[in-house]
C-alpha cells in the first residue's frame, strides 16, 4: 500500500484529502508546516509527497530543496497562484507535477496514479542495463551513473533519459516524449517538458547551457547524440 505524505497548513483541505486518498487505499500523513513535514519525510517510507507552495515557517519552496537533496520521491506541488512563474519554479525545484488550487479530487488522483506509475514504470524491454557513451542506467537498481558518479534523476526524468536511451540518435517530437512519460494525464503546456528536459541536462551535461547530450531539433523537440556531435540548446 502506498504512502503519501501531505504537507498542507488549510486543515479542511487536508481532511478532504486524507478522505479521498484513504478511499483509494492509500495510506496518508500529514502536516501542517514545512519543518514537522520535513521530519515526517525523514521518518522514511513516503511514496509521494503533496506539497503546498505557501507554508508557515518553512515554506514549500525550502521543503521541495531539502527533500531532493536526499531523496527522489515523486512531488506534487499545490499551489494557489494560476501563474506559470510559480508553476515553472516547483519543476526547476525537482517536482514532478502542479495542480492549482481549487482542484478537483478526480483529476488529483488521476495525477497521483500517473506520478506513481512513473516512478515504478517497467518496460517490457529486458535488457537490464542500457548505456550510452559514459552513461549508464541500471534498470533493476533504478540508478544512473556517469563516468561511475550515481546520477540523482527524479521518476520523471528518469522515464525521460530512459526514452532517449532506448531511441539513441531519433529526433522525439515533444508530444511523443508527452505522450510516452505523461501519457493522458498531461494537463501542462510543452514549456512544462521543456523544464524537465533542462533540469534534467543539468544532471548529466557539463555545459548544460551547451548541451553536449540531450540536443534540442527545432520545430520537433530532442534528440540524444553522442556528445562530438554539435552542441545545441
Amino acid at each position: 500500500m502506498k504512502k503519501i505524505l501531505i504537507i498542507e497548513d488549510e486543515k479542511p483541505l487536508v481532511e478532504a484529502l486524507k478522505f479521498t486518498l484513504e478511499k483509494e487505499g492509500y495510506r496518508v500523513e500529514a502536516s501542517y508546516d514545512g519543518k514537522s513535514g520535513l521530519d515526517k519525510f525523514k521518518e522514511g517510507d513516503i511514496d509521494l509527497v503533496l506539497l503546498d507552495l505557501m507554508l508557515p515557517g518553512v515554506d514549500g519552496i525550502d521543503v521541495c530543496k531539502d527533500i531532493r537533496k536526499e531523496s527522489s520521491v515523486p512531488i506534487i506541488m499545490l499551489t494557489a497562484k494560476d501563474s506559470q512563474v510559480d508553476k515553472i519554479l516547483g519543476l526547476e525545484l525537482g517536482a514532478d507535477d502542479y495542480i492549482t488550487k481549487p482542484f478537483n479530487m478526480r483529476e488529483l488522483i488521476a495525477r497521483i496514479k500517473a506520478v506513481l506509475r512513473r516512478s515504478e514504470k517497467i518496460t517490457e524491454d529486458t535488457a537490464t542495463h542500457l548505456s550510452w557513451e559514459d552513461i549508464i542506467m541500471d534498470r533493476e537498481r533504478h540508478e544512473v551513473t556517469r563516468r561511475g558518479e550515481v546520477l540523482h534523476l527524479t521518476p520523471l526524468e528518469y522515464s525521460l533519459l530512459e526514452l532517449f536511451m532506448r531511441h539513441p540518435e531519433k529526433a522525439l517530437p515533444r508530444e511523443y516524449l508527452i505522450t510516452q512519460v505523461w501519457g493522458g494525464n498531461f494537463y501542462g503546456s510543452t514549456k512544462t517538458l521543456d523544464v524537465h528536459i533542462r533540469h534534467l541536462r543539468s544532471k548529466i551535461e557539463e555545459e548544460p547551457s551547451r548541451p553536449r547530450y540531450i540536443q534540442t531539433v527545432r520545430g520537433i523537440g530532442y534528440r540524444l547524440v553522442k556528445p562530438e556531435s554539435k552542441n545545441s540548446s
